[in-house]
Formats: C-alpha cells, structure tokens, sequence
C-alpha cells in the first residue's frame, strides 16, 4: 500500500528532545541532599580526640560542665585528673567511680591497669574500641552502631534492664553504639545494648553515646538523670580528663606531644614515625573565626548556586536557525534610529554615520584601500565627480553640524555626490 503525502497538509515537526543536561538536575539534587546529610553529620558529631571532649572544666556544647556541676550539687566530690596514673592513684584506697569520656586517648601500656581498682569501684567507659575491651577481658564485642543516636526506652529490645539508674532515667539518648556478650556471662543490658553493665569486682559500665553526658544534650529526655545515676552515688568521682593531640611549644612552630596525659613514654609503633621530621602546620585563623555550622550551610549554599547555574546556564551545541517572530523593514530600522538620534540630540553622531556610509560606497568604486588618507580622498573624488576638492572634503571630513537644518543639507549633499560618483552621467569620458 503506497501513502501520498498532501502537500496541502504540512508534517508536523517532530518533538524535540529534551535536553539531557535536564535529567541531571535530579541527579544533583539528590548529591546535594547526601553531601549535606553528611555534612551535618559530621558537625553533629563530635570527635573525642578534639580538646575538651566532656571535660568538666569545658562550656562548649561537647564539654562536661553542666554535668559536673549537677553532680556537685548532689554532693558527689568531683576530681579532675589528666594522667592515668594520677587517675588510678586517686581511686586509692576506694572504693570510687572512674570515668573515661575518651577511652581511645589512653595509652596502651595502661589500659590494663584500669581494670585493677579497688572492690566495690565503677569503670564507666564512653564508646571504648575494641582493643580496649580485649585488653581489659570484658565479655563484650562491639555490634551494630546506628548513623546517629536514638532516644530510647532501657528495655526497648524487649529484655528487660535491671540497672537502677537506666530504670529511674527512663528514656534518654543512649542507643549508638550497640554491644553485645561474647558468651553467656552475667551482663545487663539496657537501651537496646547501648548501654551495658558488667559486674565483678570492680563493676564496668559501657555506654555507646557520649549524648548523655555533654552539655547541648545533657536536658534533653532523661540524659541527666542517667548521667547523673551512671557516675553519682556515695563513691568519689575521679573524671580522667585526657588532653587529645594538642599543640605545645616548641621552638618557633608547634608539635604534637606524644606523651600528652599518660605520663608514659611512646613505644615504637605507638605512633606515626613518618610524620616526626615533617613541618608543623599552621592553622588557619579564618577556619576558628566562624562555627562549624557557618562552613557547613556556605558549602550548601555554594552547591545550590552550583545546580542552579547548571540548570538555567545556555544550553551548549550546535547553532540553530530561527524564524524571526516579527518581519522588521530596513525603512523601519532606519526611522527608529534616526528618532534616537533626534531625541539624543546626537548631530554628530549622526553626521559620522552618515559619512561613513558615504565613504563605504566611495572608496571601493575609486579603488581605494579604506586607510587612505582624507586629503587624498577628497582629491580624488572631486576628479571623479568634477567638484571642488575644499567642497569634498568639508562633506566628507568637515565640522559637526549644529543644526538639524545643517545636518539635513549634509545628507542631501552626501547623497548627490554618491549618486554622481556610483551613477556617473551618460557620455561622460570618465
């Protein structure tokens, strides 16, 4: 079967297709949205190496004060020390409660020794590794840990959590880090395995969250009563406030110290030998002159304008023609430029456009380059047309006129001299 086409009936053009750079607008959207979860994560949470990580002497918002001041109030002797072994003598003779905010700042050459505190004592660890529960014999093994802490009940996985301070704060943010036994041993476990007791002698607490314990967090649901239960009580509290990698002096610049809080000497394999000839780095001030926040929201916003450029930027390829939407005449063009000139009072504007046109007709028909000079110029046509040179060159290089009049003689006398030289007279030698 044939088809004919009518050629009454125009085809349709096809459908153009869309751009490709449009599908990636999703695309980016869906990037900024997990840069900027990651982003917010990671100012959300802060590290336990930075300087004043739940230290009871620090205001900010990771710091410990608020805590320590809760448990002043409540009678319990609060002792700061920044050395272990400081730490551990002050335990002596017990019993009392030792806290570790930062347990993977100290020293592995002390870590058993945390074990060995007086009968009736209380370890209370934030988030240990898992080194630190293999050297210290715990029965516990790190599982699943959650991207940010829930707020939770003490038996919310459904075992019921028989320690007494979990059960009088009831629901507080402390299901992180999750733990769980590594055989049968007697342990309890609370907030969904966040928070895990064991007893024995010296009776260790693990909590996976440090939320708790700091001082933007320490309000909120129950987080200060179970602080407050977690490290209150008769015994004494000796908080080990650990110093993390921070700068000291030395000599013109600033180092790590390596035997920052534990007093004990750094043995070979403790630390990064390849870093100890390397400069030390300066630190820039702009980076400490804004919170963490500020940069965080900048590079969103930087990331936001990025896309938006993307998408309304000119698309890219090859030139296409379009039909003009309104047919403009040249008489039109040249009447709306000569009111705009007229409005402007521009006369010698006007003049110049009107001698440059002459001279684009002149100059090919006498064969002249266009950088030849006006004298010669004038000379020439004047031969040609059979005028008075000094005439030809005030028309073609003269003075501006200063009225509309004396600009309306200009053009008329342009025209005759083009006409006379493009159209010359019939029977004329030349």
């Amino acid at each position: 079967m044939t088809t004919t086409l009518d050629p009454t009936h125009p085809v349709a053009p096809p459908r153009p297709r869309r751009p490709r750079h449009r599908l990636l607008i999703p695309l980016g959207l869906a990037v900024l949205l997990i840069v900027a979860t990651l982003v917010f994560h990671a100012v959300d949470q802060p590290d336990p190496t930075d300087q004043g990580f739940l230290s009871p002497v620090t205001t900010a918002d990771d710091g410990g004060s608020r805590l320590a001041e809760a448990l002043r109030e409540q009678g319990v002797t609060v002792r700061r020390e920044t050395d272990t072994s400081q730490a551990l003598l002050a335990t002596r003779p017990g019993p009392a409660t030792l806290f570790v905010p930062a347990p993977e700042l100290v020293h592995p050459a002390t870590v058993a020794a945390l074990a060995d505190l007086p009968t009736g004592s209380r370890l209370v660890l934030v988030d240990p590794p898992r080194r630190m529960l293999e050297q210290l014999d715990l029965p516990l093994r790190p599982t699943d840990g959650r991207w940010a802490t829930r707020a939770t009940s003490p038996d919310a996985d459904g075992h019921p959590c028989r320690l007494a301070e979990a059960a009088r704060a009831g629901t507080a943010a402390a299901d992180r880090q999750r733990y769980a036994a590594r055989s049968a041993a007697p342990v309890d476990r609370c907030y969904s395995g966040g928070l895990v007791r064991v007893p024995g002698r010296t009776e260790v607490v693990v909590i996976g969250a440090s939320d708790p314990f700091r001082n933007d967090r320490i309000d909120e649901w129950g987080n200060r009563t179970l602080a407050t239960g977690l490290l209150g009580g008769p015994r004494p509290l000796i908080w080990l406030d650990l110093p993390g990698p921070a700068p000291t002096p030395s000599g013109s610049g600033w180092s790590p110290s390596p035997t920052a809080g534990d007093g004990v000497p750094p043995r070979r394999g403790d630390f990064d030998d390849d870093h100890a000839d390397r400069p030390p780095a300066r630190q820039n001030p702009l980076w400490d002159a804004f919170p963490a926040w500020f940069w965080a929201l900048l590079v969103q916003l930087s990331l936001a304008g990025l896309l938006v450029v993307l998408w309304r930027a000119r698309r890219l390829g090859p030139p296409v023609p379009e039909p003009l939407p309104v047919t403009v005449h040249s008489a039109e063009t040249v009447l709306g430029r000569a009111r705009l000139y007229r409005r402007a009072g521009a006369r010698g504007p006007a003049a110049e456009t009107l001698r440059a046109a002459a001279l684009d007709r002149l100059l090919p028909r006498l064969n002249l380059p266009p950088d030849t000079p006006p004298a010669e110029v004038a000379a020439r046509v004047a031969a040609y047309a059979g005028a008075d040179p000094e005439r030809v060159a005030e028309l073609l290089h003269g003075a501006e006129p200063t009225t509309d009049q004396e600009l309306l003689d200009l053009a008329r006398d342009l025209d005759t001299l083009t006409r006379t030289v493009a159209h010359p007279t019939e029977g004329d030698p030349r």
